[in-house]
């Protein structure tokens, strides 16, 4: 098994192993597109929804902005009028009966991390199964939405759905442009080219929406009504904590606000215990938003954590709400896959 340092050499350097795995490589990629070709042909059917469904999934494996976006596009359909219902996976939960509703106030460790930070940002209906079908079936029924976002889920086809939206990591892209093992993709880059809209967390390509990240002031995990100004913190040492895909982002953003870091890396949706966090010195820790949902319990008043908002262009506005009428009149017509 290899170290997420080597990972990250094979599939964004120049490692020599990622020629070695490329044969593996291109038979997840002719795998993938035949799953996707079985289903393109109506051979697996797909069962429509009684409400359009948006998915905003990414080509590749680890963090690219996708809750973000999200929580970005469920506070927008809400300003329209929309009630607009959320599913995911609910990866890291340890539930083992779905479809689950998610509160405010549910246990990360059951639900996952990423679906609480949903319902707390967005305060929509939000439910989790790996059978994301069957959560967007009982948030429609009992929970009156009338539009359905899924975190993730391009590559989970047997749910129908009448929107696609990639997100795209500006800096690192696509890797090596090499699948599973070889590379970072999911699904080989072509597949780029058949979703709506492409939105890239950076530096954009042609025919991208950029994704600005807007920081808010750090909020007391012990206390969320207390917040400060990072730059109050500004010259002086802070342990930065992440357990997120991709978290040299954060990490940059703490180092240009003149923070001297302590850096604590861990695994993406890891299950934190205070041990994790408590480091004895009476130093500040920052932490992400995502990080926070999972520390609250045994946090105390030296844990902060950097929430952040998306900024959308006008560009991106319109081209969805075009789509989003498009799509919304045409429940009965085939689902896009």
């Amino acid at each position: 098994m290899f170290s997420p340092e080597v990972i990250e050499a094979i599939w964004y350097g120049k490692h020599p192993m990622s020629i070695l795995l490329a044969p593996a490589g291109w038979l997840y990629g002719l795998m993938m597109q035949g799953r996707r070709t079985l289903y393109q042909s109506g051979l697996i059917p797909v069962q429509k929804l009684r409400a359009p469904v948006i998915v905003i999934g990414n080509l590749t494996v680890g963090g690219t902005g996708k809750t973000t976006l999200v929580i970005w596009i469920a506070r927008f359909l809400k300003a329209k009028g929309f009630r607009p219902g959320i599913i995911s996976r609910g990866y890291g939960g340890k539930v083992k009966e779905w479809p689950q509703q998610v509160r405010t106030d549910s246990n990360p460790d059951l639900v996952g991390d990423e679906p609480v930070l949903i319902a707390r940002r967005t305060g929509c209906p939000v439910a989790i199964s790996p059978k994301r079908r069957i959560a967007a079936e009982e948030l429609i029924a009992y929970a009156g939405c009338n539009i359905i976002l899924c975190d993730d889920g391009l590559q989970h086809l047997a749910l129908p759905r009448d929107i696609e939206i990639a997100v795209v990591d500006g800096i690192r892209r696509f890797g090596n442009h090499r699948c599973l093992p070889a590379g970072p993709l999911r699904e080989p880059v072509s597949r780029i080219s058949s979703v709506d809209m492409v939105v890239s967390n950076g530096a954009t390509g042609r025919h991208e929406y950029m994704m600005e990240y807007i920081p808010e002031n750090l909020v007391s995990l012990a206390d969320e009504n207390k917040r400060m100004n990072i730059d109050t913190l500004s010259g002086g040492t802070v342990h930065a904590l992440a357990g997120i895909g991709n978290p040299s982002r954060f990490f940059a953003y703490l180092r240009g606000k003149k923070l001297q870091l302590i850096k604590h890396e861990f695994p993406d949706h890891y299950a934190y215990a205070a041990a994790d966090i408590q480091f004895g010195d009476g130093l500040p820790v920052v932490m992400t938003e995502k990080d926070a949902v999972k520390c609250m319990r045994f946090a105390s008043k030296e844990h902060w954590y950097l929430p952040i908002n998306a900024k959308m262009p006008d560009t991106f506005e319109h081209r969805f709400e075009n789509l989003l009428k498009e799509n919304y009149t045409k429940k009965s017509a085939s689902r896009k896959l």
